[in-house]
Protein backbone atom coordinates (compact mmCIF):
# COMPACT_ATOMS: atom_id res chain seq x y z
CA UNK A 1 0.00 0.00 0.00
CA UNK A 2 3.03 2.29 0.68
CA UNK A 3 4.03 1.75 -2.75
CA UNK A 4 0.74 2.48 -4.53
CA UNK A 5 0.76 5.51 -2.40
CA UNK A 6 3.86 6.96 -3.26
CA UNK A 7 2.77 6.22 -6.79
CA UNK A 8 -0.54 7.95 -6.59
CA UNK A 9 1.38 11.52 -4.84
CA UNK A 10 3.32 11.56 -7.87
CA UNK A 11 0.38 11.46 -10.19
CA UNK A 12 -1.55 14.01 -7.66
CA UNK A 13 2.21 16.16 -7.87
CA UNK A 14 2.34 16.39 -11.38
CA UNK A 15 -1.40 16.46 -12.39
CA UNK A 16 -3.58 18.46 -9.33
CA UNK A 17 -2.96 21.94 -11.20
CA UNK A 18 -4.16 21.27 -14.44
CA UNK A 19 -7.13 18.91 -13.36
CA UNK A 20 -7.51 22.13 -11.20
CA UNK A 21 -7.56 24.53 -14.39
CA UNK A 22 -9.46 22.24 -16.39
CA UNK A 23 -11.70 21.94 -13.89
CA UNK A 24 -12.39 26.20 -13.20
CA UNK A 25 -12.45 26.56 -16.73
CA UNK A 26 -15.69 24.29 -17.27
CA UNK A 27 -17.06 25.98 -14.22
CA UNK A 28 -15.55 29.37 -13.78
CA UNK A 29 -15.66 29.08 -9.79
CA UNK A 30 -12.54 28.69 -8.02
CA UNK A 31 -14.63 26.70 -4.98
CA UNK A 32 -16.60 24.54 -7.26
CA UNK A 33 -13.50 24.15 -9.31
CA UNK A 34 -11.58 23.04 -5.72
CA UNK A 35 -14.35 20.90 -4.49
CA UNK A 36 -14.55 19.24 -7.85
CA UNK A 37 -10.74 18.43 -8.57
CA UNK A 38 -10.90 17.03 -4.63
CA UNK A 39 -13.33 14.94 -5.51
CA UNK A 40 -11.51 13.87 -9.07
CA UNK A 41 -8.24 12.54 -6.77
CA UNK A 42 -10.60 11.08 -4.46
CA UNK A 43 -12.42 8.69 -6.85
CA UNK A 44 -9.39 8.21 -8.74
CA UNK A 45 -7.62 7.15 -5.08
CA UNK A 46 -10.38 4.95 -4.98
CA UNK A 47 -10.17 2.73 -7.75
CA UNK A 48 -6.67 2.29 -7.82
CA UNK A 49 -6.55 1.47 -4.26
CA UNK A 50 -9.66 -1.46 -5.16
CA UNK A 51 -7.30 -2.52 -8.13
CA UNK A 52 -4.27 -2.81 -5.16
CA UNK A 53 -6.80 -5.32 -3.10
CA UNK A 54 -7.69 -7.21 -6.39
CA UNK A 55 -4.19 -7.51 -7.26
CA UNK A 56 -1.70 -8.96 -4.57
CA UNK A 57 1.56 -7.56 -6.61
CA UNK A 58 0.28 -3.72 -5.84
CA UNK A 59 0.17 -3.07 -10.10
CA UNK A 60 -1.73 -0.18 -11.58
CA UNK A 61 -3.68 -1.93 -14.21
CA UNK A 62 -4.86 1.85 -15.58
CA UNK A 63 -3.64 2.13 -18.84
CA UNK A 64 -3.12 5.85 -19.21
CA UNK A 65 -3.81 7.62 -15.52
CA UNK A 66 -3.66 11.50 -16.45
CA UNK A 67 -6.83 10.30 -18.91
CA UNK A 68 -8.19 8.25 -16.20
CA UNK A 69 -8.26 11.48 -14.22
CA UNK A 70 -9.44 13.69 -16.92
CA UNK A 71 -12.30 11.61 -18.13
CA UNK A 72 -12.98 11.17 -13.67
CA UNK A 73 -13.10 15.37 -13.55
CA UNK A 74 -15.05 15.58 -17.05
CA UNK A 75 -17.55 13.40 -15.88
CA UNK A 76 -17.43 15.41 -12.43
CA UNK A 77 -18.41 18.26 -14.11
CA UNK A 78 -21.32 16.74 -16.39
CA UNK A 79 -22.86 15.22 -13.14
CA UNK A 80 -22.39 18.69 -11.67
CA UNK A 81 -24.07 20.86 -14.53
CA UNK A 82 -26.86 18.04 -14.50
CA UNK A 83 -27.35 18.64 -10.98
CA UNK A 84 -27.09 22.72 -11.06
CA UNK A 85 -29.21 22.93 -14.72
CA UNK A 86 -26.57 25.41 -15.47
CA UNK A 87 -25.44 26.27 -18.93
CA UNK A 88 -21.55 25.33 -20.15
CA UNK A 89 -19.63 28.20 -20.31
CA UNK A 90 -15.77 28.27 -20.37
CA UNK A 91 -13.83 31.25 -18.78
CA UNK A 92 -9.95 31.51 -19.67
CA UNK A 93 -10.47 34.03 -17.05
CA UNK A 94 -7.75 33.00 -14.83
CA UNK A 95 -5.19 32.47 -18.20
CA UNK A 96 -2.13 34.82 -17.61
CA UNK A 97 0.96 34.08 -20.10
CA UNK A 98 2.82 36.59 -19.47
CA UNK A 99 6.11 37.63 -20.66
CA UNK A 100 7.96 39.93 -18.34
CA UNK A 101 10.30 41.06 -21.06
CA UNK A 102 7.34 42.71 -22.77
CA UNK A 103 7.04 46.56 -22.71
CA UNK A 104 3.90 48.02 -21.22
CA UNK A 105 2.51 48.27 -24.90
CA UNK A 106 2.83 45.33 -26.14
CA UNK A 107 1.58 43.79 -22.42
CA UNK A 108 -2.02 46.44 -23.35
CA UNK A 109 -2.02 45.03 -26.34
CA UNK A 110 -1.58 40.77 -25.39
CA UNK A 111 -4.38 41.50 -22.84
CA UNK A 112 -6.60 42.97 -25.35
CA UNK A 113 -5.98 40.13 -27.37
CA UNK A 114 -6.37 37.74 -24.68
CA UNK A 115 -9.54 38.65 -24.19
CA UNK A 116 -10.87 38.19 -27.79
CA UNK A 117 -9.33 34.66 -27.68
CA UNK A 118 -10.68 34.14 -24.49
CA UNK A 119 -14.49 35.52 -25.72
CA UNK A 120 -14.00 33.04 -29.26
CA UNK A 121 -13.03 30.31 -26.90
CA UNK A 122 -16.32 30.85 -25.03
CA UNK A 123 -18.75 30.47 -28.18
CA UNK A 124 -17.31 26.93 -29.85
CA UNK A 125 -18.93 24.14 -29.09
CA UNK A 126 -18.07 22.22 -25.78
CA UNK A 127 -16.12 19.54 -27.85
CA UNK A 128 -13.64 21.61 -29.54
CA UNK A 129 -13.65 24.17 -26.38
CA UNK A 130 -11.88 20.80 -24.94
CA UNK A 131 -9.47 19.75 -27.35
CA UNK A 132 -8.56 22.98 -27.63
CA UNK A 133 -7.93 23.60 -23.79
CA UNK A 134 -6.22 20.15 -23.63
CA UNK A 135 -3.92 20.14 -26.60
CA UNK A 136 -2.78 23.84 -25.80
CA UNK A 137 -3.06 24.52 -22.46
CA UNK A 138 -2.47 21.32 -21.15
CA UNK A 139 -0.30 19.98 -23.61
CA UNK A 140 -2.09 16.93 -23.84
CA UNK A 141 -0.95 14.56 -26.63
CA UNK A 142 -3.38 13.82 -29.54
CA UNK A 143 -3.14 9.81 -28.20
CA UNK A 144 -4.15 11.27 -24.58
CA UNK A 145 -7.25 13.15 -25.54
CA UNK A 146 -8.04 10.31 -27.36
CA UNK A 147 -8.06 8.24 -24.35
CA UNK A 148 -10.08 10.94 -22.48
CA UNK A 149 -12.45 10.75 -25.05
CA UNK A 150 -12.33 7.55 -25.75
CA UNK A 151 -12.23 8.41 -29.71
CA UNK A 152 -10.06 7.36 -32.52
CA UNK A 153 -6.67 9.46 -32.66
CA UNK A 154 -7.87 10.36 -35.97
CA UNK A 155 -11.46 11.45 -34.95
CA UNK A 156 -9.11 14.09 -31.89
CA UNK A 157 -7.16 15.30 -35.37
CA UNK A 158 -10.07 15.92 -37.13
CA UNK A 159 -11.92 17.66 -34.28
CA UNK A 160 -8.76 19.79 -32.75
CA UNK A 161 -8.66 20.81 -37.18
CA UNK A 162 -12.32 21.87 -36.99
CA UNK A 163 -11.93 23.44 -33.43
CA UNK A 164 -9.10 25.57 -34.32
CA UNK A 165 -10.89 26.51 -37.44
CA UNK A 166 -14.23 27.16 -36.10
CA UNK A 167 -11.53 29.33 -33.25
CA UNK A 168 -10.56 31.32 -36.45
CA UNK A 169 -13.62 31.93 -37.94
CA UNK A 170 -14.94 33.45 -34.34
CA UNK A 171 -12.09 35.27 -34.28
CA UNK A 172 -12.35 36.68 -37.77
CA UNK A 173 -9.32 35.56 -39.44
CA UNK A 174 -8.74 34.18 -42.87
CA UNK A 175 -9.30 30.79 -42.51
Amino acid sequence: MANLSKIFGRLYDQYIDKIYRFIFLKVNSQEVAEDLTSETFLRGWEVFKEQSRENSKNEIKIENPPAFLYQIARNLVTDFYREKGKARIVSTENIRIIDPRINLEEKAKFHSDLEEVKNALTNLKENYQEVIIWRYLDDLSVPEIAKILDKSEEAIRVTLHRALKALKNELNLEV
